[in-house]
């Protein structure tokens, strides 16, 4: 299955590992966003300031215009074992 991440930037739902609310983001997490920034692998598909989810894939993050909650409902639960 493929994940909706807001304009019009779909990615695999089997590389997602995690989705978290930007409003609950502890040091730890904002520390990740600034090394991914810094190896260049954080792509912001949101307006400045509009970023509402963090998308954490096996290769990339993502910063999304998208709540997490609607992210992980359309990922239709992509944490259940396989």
């Amino acid at each position: 299955m493929y994940m909706h991440l807001g304009n019009n930037c779909v990615i695999p739902t089997r590389n997602v590992i995690a989705i978290l609310n930007m409003e609950d983001l502890s040091e730890d997490v904002k520390d990740i966003i600034e090394v991914a920034r810094l190896d260049k692998k954080l792509t912001n598909i949101s307006d400045k300031g509009k970023e509402k989810a963090l998308v954490v894939c096996s290769d990339q993050v993502y910063l999304s215009p998208i709540s997490s909650l609607t992210l992980y409902r359309r990922a239709g639960n992509p944490f259940k074992e396989v």
